[in-house]
């Protein structure tokens, strides 16, 4: 099988599992002031420094929590309540739902800020939003922008969108899940507010994440409990998991010259796939992700391809995998201008830190393949 899905969960770092097992065997609560407690304490924090790390940032401003979906949501109602819904979320149109959704349920009004046809937030149109902003109507602006969009990999100029931002008295919100492994971070210099991460996106567990908060910005918390994580996130944290995303954030920076490799070899098979048979990449012009390819032949459905390229070996995706199994029209692709039966015949591979050169190549083989056989029953 080639596992070609990285961007919906990348398989476990064998350091990942190594930390998670060294977790369980002390199986003690890291708030227990014995021993064992203290122990597992230490682990914790050895996680959060190699977390940190990882973003250039300082461990005390990393905060743990379930997941990108609850970090994400930490930061927008954590934001929201603190500012007493005295503010207006600015949200892209490409953010995943983990954003969208969440700035949709928070109590603050909510406006749209569109992207240019390759997937890019608009500059010029945040510039003259935040240029005619009324602060007496609106409160201060949040904006709420992905690093890199999961479908497309689409980069985003995040640094120049929260100096707007900044430079207006508002914050931003920056969901990094796609980005720890895949982009050299460094907090201080995107300039944002808070930065959320998960673990299994960078080869960690599954059910681990993290925000990170600038020193001094406001946030709330909305679950409460034992206090723990500064009072920011109650509930007993799960130790063996955030031992597991330490060292594959750890283990994901060290790696990262090889992405360097995975955008050539995804480029070849990108413009074979162009000159074979004619695709539509998406975003291909822009700043990418080293790993992502989001690429649509009109009229060869997205599911028919998924399952045509799962019996042949090869796991992808269309759209993304966080919405329960479901397979429908991408709205990043429909916010960047595709036509929707175009939209409805986009999938994404995306690889990592176990693929291999030949990877790229059979998947290709494997895509015009269905393709062909798809043609032959459209003639039979």
């Amino acid at each position: 099988m080639i596992y070609a899905d990285y961007n919906a969960t990348a398989p476990l770092r064998p350091e990942a599992r190594e930390a998670m097992l060294e977790a369980l065997e002390v199986g003690a609560n890291p708030s227990s002031v014995h021993g064992p407690g203290r122990r597992a304490r230490k682990l914790m924090e050895k996680a959060r420094s190699q977390v940190a790390t990882a973003l250039r940032g300082l461990p005390q401003d990393i905060v743990f929590t379930s997941g990108g979906t609850e970090a994400i949501a930490l930061a927008i109602h954590g934001v929201v309540r603190k500012l007493d819904a005295r503010c207006t979320l600015l949200v892209s149109a490409i953010e995943h739902e983990a954003a969208s959704r969440n700035a949709g349920h928070a109590s603050a009004p909510v406006e749209t800020v569109y992207v240019t046809g390759e997937g890019q937030i608009d500059l010029n149109s945040l510039r003259d939003r935040l240029g005619r902003w009324d602060s007496t109507a609106s409160g201060m602006p949040v904006l709420v922008l992905m690093l890199a969009n999961n479908e497309t990999g689409v980069v985003q100029p995040v640094q120049e969108a929260a100096a707007m931002v900044r430079d207006a008295g508002g914050l931003t919100i920056c969901d990094g899940v796609q980005g720890l492994g895949k982009l050299p971070l460094n907090v201080s210099l995107l300039g944002v507010d808070y930065l959320a991460l998960s673990a299994h996106k960078a080869g960690g567990p599954q059910g681990a994440g993290a925000l990170w908060m600038r020193s001094g910005a406001p946030l709330l918390p909305y679950l409460f409990g034992g206090g723990q994580e500064r009072s920011l996130r109650s509930g007993t944290e799960n130790l063996s998991g955030i031992a597991g995303f330490g060292a594959a954030a750890e283990a994901a920076v060290r790696d990262l010259s090889s992405m360097k490799t995975l955008a050539g070899l995804r480029d070849a098979m990108e413009d074979r796939l162009i000159s074979e048979a004619g695709v539509t990449v998406f975003g291909k012009t822009a700043a990418r992700l080293p790993n992502t390819s989001n690429f649509a032949y009109d009229g060869f459905r997205a599911e028919t391809q998924v399952m045509a390229l799962d019996l042949a070996g090869v796991a992808v995706s269309s759209g993304s995998a966080c919405s329960s199994g479901k397979v429908k029209r991408s709205i990043v692709l429909s916010a960047m201008g595709a036509p929707d039966t175009l939209a409805e015949c986009a999938i994404r591979t995306s690889y990592g830190w176990r693929s291999e050169d030949s990877d790229f190549e059979r998947t290709a083989d494997a895509w015009l393949e269905a393709l062909r056989r798809r043609n032959m029953k459209e003639t039979a």
